[in-house]
């Protein structure tokens, strides 16, 4: 058992590191490679057409002659979100005159971006994670409120990011790059072979598509230790608020709380009528893969990462995807929350070259590069025009119906003290070691 919590304590700690960035894909080295323009460079990827920006000034002249941008990137060169970066870049030149050099910081930009930005170091365009953008680089970065105006951004993105941007900086502080969306995930080739043709929307109708699964021999849900506070905070979420989480994580209470107490004891009883998959919760990777490698495992709780994950162990034969909201809870909280997130892309405010670097950070996540970088990572598109990779089917749809964004773990993070071992209760629940809601809520007090 002790062994199985490090596992899991680890797993949970590089995933959470990762998570928005897409958890499993290749990690970077600790420095960056060196600066390179991107027209250069022989990794690209094949462009497609351009199709973004306004391509010569009035004198005739390409409208960013001599410009160059520095660009600290999150990914590599190496990978998919690299490549599509490298190739807009090629493409914006060509129209525009404007060279993009690429320096590839890797995940660990976030470490040295408020530092870096401090010192008014050499960038123009930077991706991260919004959340830290709009508050620990609020400081640093330019107000693309008019730009955006001017652009249309409006109809190329989507509201819950605008929205929440604004409201956490002030103003729209960056440009949606790779969008991520959490709920049910499941193939559909499975729910074809058991009969089920509409998704469920509610708990119950949850429960009764699982016994359905089970009835025609198909394990319904895949569950790794790593996704375990993410399944039930998502529960959590439903039946009480992701406030109400907040508050229980941050000062205890769990036992006093009827909401969490029934959130609990309904997933005992999940578990006890045998909807997990066989050794869920499984070490990651094991339980979700069982979806791409054995065909017999119909769902999975998690962000929309998880399909590219899983397709690269299906030999080339990837699974049949789609997507749900995660169902809810009769009497409980907004249906309508979700977890979302959103790398994005934010200029510092001290930079000369803003309209230019606006432009191109537009050019990249719109329009047909826009499509080619959501084709080549297999991820959501960020502009909302654009068509979904087959792996991604219903995430557009999930995303535009969002009106309340639920972060990552829906409030179980927020206690860094207890973070490690409230997780490690909650994989407890899943093995099935509470017979009721009052013995695990009682668990979790124990630890204030």
């Amino acid at each position: 058992m002790k062994k199985k919590l490090f596992a899991t304590v680890l797993a949970c700690t590089l995933c959470v590191t990762t998570l928005l960035a897409g958890c499993g894909s290749q990690e970077t080295p600790s420095s960056a490679e060196n600066t390179q323009s991107a027209a250069g460079d022989s990794q690209a990827a094949e462009t497609t057409p351009a199709d973004n920006t306004s391509t010569e000034a009035a004198s005739g002249e390409k409208k960013y002659e001599g410009v160059e941008l520095t660009y600290w990137s999150m990914w590599n060169s190496a990978e998919p979100q690299g490549q599509a970066l490298m190739a807009a870049a090629e493409a914006f030149e060509a129209e525009t005159g404007a060279v993009v050099n690429f320096e590839w910081r890797g995940r660990e930009i976030k470490n040295i971006l408020a530092s870096s930005l401090e010192a008014q170091e050499k960038i123009d365009l930077f991706e991260d994670d919004y959340s830290r953008i709009t508050s620990n680089y609020v400081d640093y970065v330019a107000d693309l409120t008019q730009m955006a105006e001017a652009a249309g951004y409006a109809d190329l993105s989507y509201q819950i990011f605008r929205d929440r941007t604004t409201e956490w900086a002030g103003f729209l502080a960056c440009v949606a790059e790779q969008p991520s969306v959490g709920g049910v995930f499941y193939n559909q080739d499975l729910f074809d072979q058991a009969g089920i043709t509409t998704a469920p929307a509610t708990w119950e109708e949850f429960l009764t598509v699982c016994q359905t699964l089970v009835d025609n021999g198909i394990q319904p849900v895949a569950l790794d230790s790593t996704y375990a506070p993410f399944f039930f905070g998502y529960h959590l979420a439903r039946n009480i608020g992701q406030d109400a989480v907040k508050e229980l994580t941050v000062n205890g209470g769990w036992s006093n709380n009827a909401g969490a107490v029934q959130a609990a004891q309904q997933m005992i009883d999940f578990v006890n009528a045998g909807y997990l998959a066989e050794g869920a919760p499984d070490e990651y990777p094991n339980s979700q893969n069982k979806m791409g490698i054995s065909r017999d495992v119909a769902m999975v709780v998690c962000a929309n990462y998880v399909t590219p994950e899983v397709n690269t162990v299906t030999n080339g034969n990837p699974v049949n995807w789609g997507m749900f909201a995660y169902p809810s809870v009769e009497g409980g909280a907004d249906p309508a929350a979700t977890f979302v997130g959103f790398n994005s892309i934010a200029i510092p405010k001290y930079s000369e070259n803003q309209q230019a670097a606006f432009d191109f950070a537009l050019y990249v996540t719109t329009g047909a590069q826009g499509q080619n970088f959501a084709d080549l990572a297999d991820q959501i598109p960020a502009d909302p025009n654009n068509t979904a990779p087959v792996s991604q089917t219903g995430t557009i749809e999930v995303l535009q119906g969002v009106t309340s964004p639920l972060d990552w773990n829906m409030g179980l993070n927020e206690n860094g003290d207890l973070q490690t071992v409230i997780q490690e209760t909650v994989v407890r629940l899943y093995e099935g070691e509470f017979a009721t809601g009052e013995d695990f809520t009682a668990a979790l007090d124990a630890l204030y």
